[in-house]
């Protein structure tokens, strides 16, 4: 089955028509010749901009040259309200402290200390689902931020506070367009952005309610009764370069990202590979019995195969975040073509996971795919689910877990099977369907 894009423009039509369509949808605004194109530039009079899929090109701004291409001031202009200097949209020196304090919460084997938040989401996450016609979507959203709830601070999303967090920031994804005039506008540092009264909102409520659980916590850790949890690890781990502990202000806006990043992205691959599993009853099958294989051991993890190869195939084909945005700082040529200082690099997933050049029917749902020598020559070069380099998602290894177990989980508690709905991506915050993602649900005997 082809899993279904939308079809973009062929770039034809006036800016303010092409902006138009940005605010509706990134992906169908753009033009289809990024399919296939190993560069495209586009300049208007806001934004010059270079869609990067030369594998070539990604080694360089990604892992060669990072510092010379930093996270673009315009991408955090637009996260700034919910994000504040977090990890995700920092640069330089703070990012590198930030890194170095978050990043032993996550190396090795400190997955195995969040499997048990994991499982129990899970557990919970296929109790919870009705019979009948469901929209996975809030479901699956659901589901994610009970891990990163479970994970963070050692609470169910049902908790008073988790529980107005995630609808606070329901409302912000709805609040929040992917590009908005914070991030197009060339504006001076002094003058205030443009950012809606709703997204102002509800990013404020979402932070008001993060700073009260990092309090929390402080006053929980200074009295030695704080849980082990990765909250208590990020905010007892020093510097090791400078002895500094994250301060409460900071650690908001860490909180903050790793919310972001540890829900709304997880969020959105889950409901994709549930409704593709829906699509395909015969790898579903595969992955519903290894629903018999989740114990509360984590050793059991390496065991669940294939539902590890469709949470691959869902992230290639529904990469969490359609693009990011990289910055130059200084002119570059690229393929023989002039890229002058403060030019935009977009790096697409989207595009890449689907490019005609390096993938054999980039647009099939095959997770047998992975045991091919050509894919996985594909995704060393071209495979950005969460980034790479140095600046690659510190949390990579807990998401795969989590995809993992989610899937089998679920479908070992139940059916699924599609409905006449078939879903249009689009892209938000992440990629989500237009009008949901619904699925029917018959509970297993």
């Amino acid at each position: 089955m082809t899993a279904p894009r939308p079809v973009g423009t062929q770039g034809r039509g006036t800016f303010l028509g092409l902006m138009r369509g940005f605010r509706r949808d990134l992906l169908s605004a753009l033009p289809e010749r990024l399919y296939g194109a190993w560069m495209a530039e586009f300049r208007n009079p806001l934004i010059h901009s270079f869609f990067c899929n030369d594998p070539s090109l990604l080694r360089l701004v990604l892992q060669e040259r990072p510092e010379d291409f930093p996270k673009s001031r315009r991408m955090r202009e637009g996260l700034a309200p919910l994000l504040g200097n977090g990890v995700f949209i920092s640069n330089g020196p703070e990012w590198a402290h930030q890194r170095r304090i978050l990043d032993p919460a996550f190396e090795g084997g400190r997955v195995r200390d969040s499997y048990a938040a994991i499982l129990d989401a899970a557990r919970a996450a296929a109790r919870r689902l009705p019979a009948g016609e469901v929209d996975i979507e809030p479901q699956a959203a659901h589901a994610a931020a009970d891990v990163i709830f479970r994970s963070l601070f050692s609470m169910p999303v049902e908790h008073r506070i988790a529980a107005d967090v995630f609808d606070a920031f329901r409302e912000h994804q709805e609040a929040q367009p992917l590009v908005n005039l914070a991030a197009l506008l060339p504006l001076p540092r002094w003058l205030p952005r443009p950012h809606s009264r709703r997204t102002r909102s509800t990013a404020g409520r979402i932070r008001a309610q993060i700073a009260q659980l990092v309090a929390d916590r402080r006053a929980a850790i200074r009295t030695g009764t704080a849980p082990a949890d990765l909250a208590t690890r990020i905010m007892t781990t020093p510097d090791p370069e400078t002895g500094q502990c994250f301060s409460e202000a900071e650690m908001v806006d860490q909180v903050a990202v790793l919310f972001l990043a540890g829900h709304e992205t997880s969020a959105s691959v889950l409901a994709w590979a549930l409704w593709l599993l829906a699509e395909h009853p015969e790898w579903q099958a595969r992955v519903a019995a290894e629903a018999a294989l989740l114990t509360d051991d984590f050793a059991c993890v390496p065991q669940l195969k294939a539902s590890r190869a469709v949470f691959r195939e869902a992230l290639r084909l529904y990469p969490a975040v359609a693009m990011f945005v990289r910055e130059a700082t200084g002119p570059e040529t690229f393929r023989g073509r002039a890229v002058p200082r403060g030019a935009q690099l977009v790096v697409s997933p989207w595009h890449l996971h689907r490019h005609q050049r390096l993938w054999d029917r980039p647009d099939i749902f095959d997770p047998g795919r992975w045991e091919t020598p050509e894919a996985k020559a594909s995704a060393r070069a071209a495979f950005l689910p969460f980034s790479t380099g140095p600046r690659a998602c510190p949390g990579a290894a807990l998401a795969m877990v989590e995809g993992q177990v989610m899937l089998a989980a679920i479908t070992g508690a139940h059916r699924l099977d599609p409905t006449a709905r078939r879903p249009q991506p689009v892209a938000r915050l992440t990629i989500r369907a237009h009008d949901g993602i619904w699925l029917r649900l018959t509970p297993r005997t």
